[in-house]
């Protein structure tokens, strides 16, 4: 496992691979309907996801999430 973060509960590689696919299905999906949405993705979609678990499992307010993970 490459830890990715300094955040224990970070989603391992093994896990990653059972979302990813998925969370870049939509992203694709959405881009190709959206309007004016042709630059590059600005946040990396494992950070993204990383932050969203942290906050479900410590139960802080999205305002108090680390200034390290991804907006």
């Amino acid at each position: 496992m490459t830890p990715h973060g300094p955040y224990p509960g970070n989603l391992s590689d093994t896990r990653w691979s059972l979302i990813e696919p998925a969370l870049t299905t939509w992203r694709d999906q959405r881009r190709a309907r959206a309007v004016d949405i042709g630059q590059p993705p600005e946040h990396d979609l494992r950070q993204i996801m990383n932050a969203i678990l942290y906050v479900d499992r410590t139960g802080i307010p999205w305002r108090y999430l680390p200034h390290d993970f991804a907006p």
